[in-house]
């Protein structure tokens, strides 16, 4: 019982660099580039097509939109799924 109280994790241990990663279901692919950088306008153009998660909005035209705007980037070495899987979290509100 002791042990199971020692492995409880708090809020305040995912602030903490102490606590190892904790791990998420998306794969990333493997990347050849050493630097990737992305422009701040296509950061931009990202948040331009805000998904908020109105009524209103249509998330199949987000994301049309969205990876639209990401195909007009490509950088050696990256594959077209990191850059969008790198990107995504920006196009939300």
């Amino acid at each position: 019982m002791a042990d199971e109280h020692q492995q409880r994790v708090i809020l305040e241990d995912y602030s903490s660099n102490s606590v190892p990663q904790f791990f998420t279901s998306i794969a990333r692919p493997k990347v050849q580039a050493h630097n990737t950088n992305y422009p701040l306008s296509l950061i931009h153009l990202i948040q331009g097509n805000l998904l908020q998660g109105l009524p209103n909005e249509d998330p199949y035209a987000h994301l049309a939109t969205f990876i639209e705007i990401c195909n007009t980037v490509k950088i050696a070495g990256v594959p077209d799924e990191a850059i969008r899987l790198n990107l995504f979290s920006f196009s939300f509100a």
